[in-house]
């Protein structure tokens, strides 16, 4: 009997928010130039899918990850992995690192730049090893 299938649960001109049956949020994004107002939009609800599903874990594949726009960083750093937005509950978050290696670079800055994140991360080159990760986390 096959697997069951992610399920759509958002799409944007940044990417796609999957539903995976094992119990995360798979987060997809799209190559080239986003606006902010849609990176927002995409990591936001995927902070609703992880609210509404009572998760703690997500696979962020940012393979095709074009660098992140200093508002976008400013943003995701201040806002979206704010204790004060996700809550207290660590989220774990397997990253797919981008091809680019611009867009490496500024994913490592947000990292830098952020100081209470609630936001436990792993980074990978591969999806089986990122997937694996997440399985064995409970």
């Amino acid at each position: 009997m096959p697997a069951p299938a992610s399920r759509l649960y958002f799409n944007n001109p940044v990417g796609r928010v999957m539903e995976h049956p094992e119990g995360y949020a798979h987060v997809i994004y799209e190559a080239g130039p986003r606006q902010l107002h849609h990176l927002q939009a995409f990591l936001t609800h995927t902070g609703q899918l992880l609210r509404l599903r009572g998760w703690h874990k997500l696979l962020a594949d940012q393979r095709q990850l074009t660098p992140y726009t200093p508002d976008e960083s400013q943003w995701i750093v201040d806002f979206w992995l704010s204790v004060e937005q996700r809550g207290t509950r660590t989220i774990y978050g397997a990253v797919l690192l981008p091809h680019d290696v611009f867009a490496r670079l500024s994913v490592s800055q947000v990292v830098a730049d952020t100081t209470a994140s609630v936001l436990t991360y792993r980074l990978f080159d591969a999806e089986d090893a990122a997937q694996q990760w997440l399985r064995q986390l409970r």
